[in-house]
């Protein structure tokens, strides 16, 4: 049974053929389910890479695949691939899809602009 946040195996069958094949040569790669349930953790719990527990790999292994699979396309990929699936099954509210960019100027206040602070000299 998998723990929470992290892929099933008929979750990942969905996207596995996204990821690069294994070399038969040479160092043989950390799995990648395991690598993309550590960055699960990080990204769901926001704690620093460091902090990643040792059932998902070393910390260095996963922000570097992390770090490759954004600038690849990688990511990409699979949002494109999980976003025309669940599309397709009627489970997407396009209301709540998308995130409006508008920008909104944050008061004096939201800096600590506010407070009165002596001149250091």
């Amino acid at each position: 049974m998998a723990k929470r946040y992290e892929l099933s195996d008929q979750e990942f069958a969905v996207i596995e053929d996204l990821f690069p094949q294994r070399g038969k040569r040479g160092g043989q790669w950390k799995d990648h389910r395991e690598i993309l349930n550590g960055i699960f953790w990080i990204l769901h719990t926001g704690a620093q890479w460091r902090e990643l527990p040792e059932r998902y790999g070393k910390w260095q292994t996963a922000y570097s695949r992390f770090r490759r699979w954004l600038a690849d396309g990688t990511i990409d990929q699979i949002l494109k691939r999980l976003h025309l699936r669940l599309d397709a099954e009627g489970r997407i509210d396009p209301d709540m899809w998308f995130v409006d960019g508008t920008t909104i100027r944050a008061g004096r206040s939201a800096a600590g602009g506010g407070k009165k602070r002596p001149a250091r000299w």
